[in-house]
């Protein structure tokens, strides 16, 4: 069984606003000593938009300097045959992420001194993919059957070469799936099945070996995602705390099967920021974990299989702010660490 005894240790969930790889990778390394995250740039360039940032050998693709999109054309054709040949022989080595698309992931794992018990990566998941990337007529390819199959599969051979990379640095790898549209499930906006929504999600998830989760900043129907094949829930506790809590029993189900949380606790907006405190965010975190513990689950349990992490991402902040997210992110694990 995968060890998912975080004990609260900290992470992020992606993004910072930084430019240069370097000093990001330098925050990373100051604060996230025992979970590194290999940050998304999207500052830096419209290519590490997180989207674009995967869309490299994908039918059709697109990308300038303002826009992302599939061209359906003869040659596109031939690639949607190359990408299948490639799922069906697993060779994940065909779909990698470059240096332009991901300078701080290469940064990253160029970064030898580094110290942990884990590391953490990201991948779009298939649905958000689906919605933001569109066609040359600004159709959703969501909409597009044989390109949302081929997304499905496209994304876990990245998820499975994004993997392989990390393990140069550590073999114990988290690569988290993040899926912000899911806070439209259930809407006249969002009208995918259930099962659908479960079997493309589970496609992407098949490409990792090592710990697995799932990102939504939002609030959305947990139990389509804590149904899923999942080691790890991420979610914004500072803003939909109560959303979670009305799964106690999946969540429960999660962290009896070895699973764990990753409670976004630490905001990633100034106004928030600049009125919490390590000891306001402490109380904000129990009242949170409160509905999990009155429904038999032990705070010991949960504090061992528990992540720390921001909201979401923070490529929103200024460089500053973003440093202040990390260091509050650090002294509250240290802080709730030192509870008996």
């Amino acid at each position: 069984m995968l060890d998912t005894r975080f004990n609260m240790a900290p992470t992020m969930i992606g993004s910072l606003p930084h430019r240069n790889p370097k000093t990001a990778c330098a925050l990373v390394a100051r604060y996230l000593t025992e979970i590194p995250a290999w940050p998304q740039l999207t500052k830096r360039t419209f290519t590490e938009d997180m989207t674009v940032q995967f869309t490299e050998g994908f039918p059709g693709i697109v990308v300038n300097e303002e826009r992302a999109f599939i061209q359906h054309s003869p040659s596109s054709d031939a690639a949607l045959e190359r990408l299948y040949t490639a799922y069906l022989e697993n060779n994940f080595s065909a779909m990698p992420v470059s240096a332009d698309y991901a300078a701080g992931l290469y940064e990253l794992l160029n970064t030898t001194h580094l110290r942990h018990s884990a590391i953490k990566g990201q991948i779009p998941g298939p649905l958000s993919f689906g919605i933001m990337l569109k066609d040359n007529n600004n159709q959703s390819i969501l909409h597009d059957e044989v390109l949302l199959d081929a997304s499905a599969r496209f994304l876990r051979l990245k998820a499975a070469w994004e993997e392989n990379e990390l393990r140069r640095l550590n073999k114990n790898s988290i690569i988290f799936i993040d899926e912000p549209v899911m806070a439209s499930y259930g809407s006249a906006f969002f009208s995918i099945s259930k099962e659908r929504v479960s079997e493309l999600m589970q496609e992407v998830l098949s490409g990792i070996s090592g710990i697995r989760g799932i990102h939504c900043c939002g609030n959305t129907d947990w139990s389509v995602l804590l149904g899923t094949d999942i080691h790890i829930i991420s979610f914004d506790t500072y803003n939909f705390a109560t959303s979670l809590a009305l799964y106690t029993e999946d969540v429960k189900a999660l962290l009896l099967c070895g699973g764990a949380i990753a409670w976004g606790i630490v905001p990633n907006t100034e106004e928030a920021l600049q009125k919490e405190s390590v000891s306001s965010l402490k109380d904000r975190l129990e009242e949170a974990m409160a509905p999990f513990t009155r429904h038999g689950i032990s705070f010991k349990q949960m504090k061992e299989q528990a992540l720390l992490t921001p909201s979401c991402g923070l490529a929103g902040l200024s460089e500053e702010y973003a440093e202040k997210v990390l260091e509050l992110l650090l002294n509250l694990s240290n802080r709730m660490r030192g509870r008996n």
